[in-house]
């Protein structure tokens, strides 16, 4: 009985013992793992930029240069995964972290072989080392073991392989089996073949002895031999095996992502994950960047150029190019002009006269006065340098001619202008202090490229601008820019189809024509054109990043024919797949009215005061009347009543048989552009002196019209000819009598013309009288 006491004795102390050294063992393991921390990756700054499809665009390296692409198991092919456990490690699921059998079959192999044939680590070894590499020695094994155990304490099976998937070395500067695939094969690592499963299954093993660029030979033997351990083990069937087996080595051109940098780096913010997701079309990404890098030859020394195509149903970016090339510092690449401020030049004019629409000022067919003007120290002119006179809404429009925009900002106010474009999603940068006034329109303020596209999808969406999206993340951002109405007849003008001849419902049901605008800022800096297509808006920019003018270069020439080309590459692309566009009926509010100049007004054909028809685009059946300009003589309206008698000759009201007669006149700027049928002089009936009108207190005031107060005259340089200028007066009553700088000049008749020479630079004032003893007085100076 002693015996088996002090035997229970003595097993109850080595059971103590033991418990204390498991403990003591557990607390040293859980002590080490405290002082020796597992090192799981972190964010090390690598990322990843995609297209909406998941092809990589661009790409930032980690403080190695490394790039990686993070996909998880279910991202990648299950092929791939089968080929790299059968190949690299069977028991992956059921060891625990270490396979001693693999590794006494190992040791075998390469004892009795003489040199390494085979190596026994697990795929949890291999995640071990990648984490924390160390040498092949004994310490560095032990070292392997421990950090394997650790893995195997911390992360699941799923955990550890997601690493491996993404941290396994493939030559060069790639590591993950997606920057692999995308690299050497040009593909997601979803869409693997047999043959490229096994490749990149085996690659690992000596990155840099197989890359297939440069060993392809290597490369196929040793794809073949995991071809050879998946038929050993029985894994894929026979007929796929012998399909991968035949299948050639064909790797993709090697390129690592290089589209749209100036996006990826816009996008690359901090605290960015990372993959980047983007909308972008990779595919239409790298044709526009082919085709602007050729246009390269053909624009002047330092001029960048910069291009933005937008889905206008969803404003997803399909291709950001913020300038020509990158690399090309002659050029100023790496400032991305899509972003950038510039003067829009003629850009807002679009919205001016769709917001003019709407406000009931105008209809498509208004007549405006392309005339020369004056607003204190303000004198705009045309790009073309001349003038046209009487011009339609529509004509001002779509030529751009500056001075009817400027009669119509006057009109609708630069203020409310810039305050309806700011709230409709286009903000307008002025200089500090600064008001909006009337340059406005010609480009008198601040704007960016996404901004004005965006601004432009209110020709596309029912009057809603909207917001580009780069992410498929980001929120659809609307505002009401236009009515719907408005925003189809301006669409309508931009794409060439201004004018209904008749009834035109009939032919709206088709698809919509390209409507475009260009813009040119002041001293030929920027070149702009925005074009509305069936799908998508195009916006393009040319010019100088750092604000040089560029002589010559100009939104029509420049611009203009690259959005073209941006345009037709998109039609070709959805006629090969065979997209096709909706149809764009006309909104509800739109009607077709035919109204006659000068009063803008519906009127019958036969009406003698109907002097020009033209069938207009109306909003909701109205016709507004003609707009007349704030510096219109006082006085002289557009519409007089007169007092005529038997014979057609004005007289007094009070003669004996007078009877009212309507008159429609033209506006008084507009004289030296009309027919001599239509001025005024031709258009009021002669007088009766038997019973001639008396002259009111309030007739209209005498005013020269040909030359304004303060214009500087200069004769061509290749005319050896005097400057001659024409010149006439309206308003006040009977003859005229004319002097320059005091000296007379001649006389005239009511309206009549009168001709004068300059020989002689200099300055000058011209002076008219009439009969009442009214005066009118214009200084102006004329120069070689």
């Amino acid at each position: 009985m002693a015996s088996v006491a002090r035997l229970h004795r003595r097993a109850g102390r080595w059971l103590r013992r033991g418990v204390l050294s498991l403990v003591l063992l557990v607390g040293a393991l859980w002590l080490a793992d405290r002082i020796w921390p597992l090192p799981l990756p972190g964010d090390d700054l690598a990322r990843v930029v995609l297209a909406e499809d998941g092809t990589p665009l661009w790409r930032f390296a980690d403080a190695d240069g490394v790039w990686r692409y993070p996909v998880s198991a279910e991202q990648v092919s299950p092929l791939y995964l089968q080929a790299l456990l059968t190949y690299e490690d069977r028991w992956f699921y059921r060891h625990p972290g270490v396979n001693p059998m693999a590794l006494l079959r190992a040791a075998w192999l390469n004892l009795s072989g003489g040199r390494v044939v085979s190596g026994g680590s697990t795929l949890s070894m291999q995640v071990a080392r990648l984490l924390d590499p160390h040498d092949r020695t004994l310490a560095g094994k032990l070292r392997q073991l421990w950090r394997t155990a650790q893995l195997e304490w911390h992360l699941s099976k799923a955990q550890i392989l997601q690493i491996y998937l993404n941290r396994a070395p493939f030559g060069g500067t790639l590591q993950g089996v997606a920057a692999a695939s995308w690299a050497y094969l040009g593909k997601s690592p979803q869409h693997l073949t047999p043959a490229e499963a096994a490749l990149l299954a085996v690659l690992p093993q000596a990155p840099s002895r197989l890359r297939p660029d440069r060993h392809p030979e290597r490369a196929q033997r040793a794809r073949d031999k995991v071809l050879q351990r998946l038929a050993d083990y029985q894994v894929w069937p026979p007929e796929r095996l012998r399909e991968a087996r035949e299948e050639a080595l064909l790797l993709a051109p090697r390129q690592e992502p290089a589209l749209a940098p100036l996006l990826a780096r816009r996008l690359n913010t901090p605290g960015s994950p990372a993959l980047i997701h983007t909308t972008l079309d990779a595919a239409l990404q790298r044709r526009l960047e082919d085709l602007l890098l050729g246009w390269r030859a053909r624009l002047p020394e330092r001029t960048s150029a910069a291009i933005l195509v937008v889905e206008a149903k969803s404003m997803a970016v399909r291709a950001y190019l913020g300038s020509i090339d990158l690399g090309d510092a002659r050029r100023f690449g790496h400032v991305d002009m899509i972003h950038a401020l510039r003067s829009p030049g003629s850009t807002l004019k679009p919205f001016l006269y769709g917001m003019a629409l709407d406000d009931g000022l105008i209809h498509s067919e208004s007549l405006l006065q392309d005339v020369p003007r004056r607003y204190g120290d303000y004198r705009p002119g045309n790009f073309s340098m001349g003038f046209s006179g009487p011009v339609s809404a529509s004509s001002a429009l779509a030529l751009s001619l500056n001075l009817p925009a400027v009669q119509l900002l006057e009109a609708y106010g630069p203020k409310r202008f810039a305050a309806q474009l700011r709230m409709g999603g286009v903000p307008l940068v002025l200089p500090p202090l600064a008001e909006p006034n009337l340059a406005l329109i010609l480009g008198g303020a601040g704007s960016r490229l996404e901004e004005l596209v965006g601004g432009y999808a209110a020709l596309a969406r029912q009057g809603r601008s909207a917001e580009i999206r780069l992410q498929p993340q980001a929120p659809l951002i609307e505002h009401r820019l236009l009515s719907p109405g408005s925003a189809w007849i301006i669409r309508r003008i931009l794409s060439g189809q201004a004018r209904p001849d008749r009834d035109p419902h009939a032919e709206l049901v088709q698809r919509p024509a390209l409507a475009w605008k260009t813009g040119t800022s002041y001293g030929f800096r920027d070149a702009w054109s925005i074009g509305v297509g069936p799908r998508y808006l195009i916006g393009v920019w040319i010019g100088r990043p750092d604000g040089t003018p560029v002589a010559g270069q100009f939104g029509l020439a420049s611009a203009a024919p690259l959005m073209l080309q941006v345009h037709d590459l998109l039609s070709n692309r959805d006629r090969q797949r065979g997209v096709v566009s909706a149809s764009e009926p006309v909104p509800a509010s739109v009607g077709v009215a035919a109204i006659c100049w000068p009063l803008g007004q519906p009127m019958s054909r036969q009406d003698d005061n109907c002097r020009r028809q033209r069938f207009a685009w109306t909003l909701q059946g109205t016709t507004p009347p003609t707009l007349q300009a704030a510096d219109q003589p006082l006085g002289l309206g557009l519409r007089e009543t007169l007092w005529v008698n038997a014979q057609g000759l004005r007289v007094d009201a009070g003669c004996p048989g007078a009877q009212a007669r309507h008159v429609a006149l033209w506006p008084a700027p507009l004289e030296p552009w009309l027919p001599r049928a239509e001025r005024r002089a031709a258009r009021l009936p002669a007088i009766d002196p038997s019973c001639p009108p008396q002259v009111a207190a309030t007739a209209p005031p005498l005013s020269i019209v040909g030359v304004r107060s303060g214009d500087h005259l200069r004769r061509p340089a290749s005319d050896s000819e005097p400057l001659q200028l024409q010149v006439s007066a309206l308003g006040g009553g009977g003859r005229r009598w004319w002097f320059l700088n005091g000296q007379p000049l001649g006389e005239s008749v009511e309206q009549q013309a009168l001709t004068v020479s300059f020989e002689r630079a200099g300055q000058f004032e011209l002076s008219a009288l009439d009969e009442s003893g009214e005066t009118a007085r214009v200084a102006f100076q004329v120069s070689e």
